[in-house]
């Protein structure tokens, strides 16, 4: 994997582009701080999505739609 600034990976984006078509990982930082990663594309198979990955992790409130509790939530802490 290579680390690389944002104006180190400006400079030389072409041939950051070339480590990538031959398998490398780019890691692109900004003060340090990994922001994005280049890798190489691919077109193969996604992995199917699995139903029920998010089960439990999802409330509903009752009465969510409720036009008064929204503009309730809207307006709240306003000092008019």
């Amino acid at each position: 994997m290579i680390i690389s600034n944002i104006h180190a990976a400006k400079t030389h984006l072409s041939k950051l582009l070339v480590d990538v078509e031959n398998g490398e990982e780019i890691v692109i930082a900004k003060a340090g701080k990994p922001i994005a990663k280049l890798v190489p594309f691919s077109d193969g198979p996604v992995e199917p999505r699995k139903p029920g990955r998010l089960k439990g992790k999802i409330v509903i409130r009752d009465k969510q739609d409720d036009p008064e509790e929204e503009r309730q939530n809207v307006f709240q802490g306003i000092d008019w």
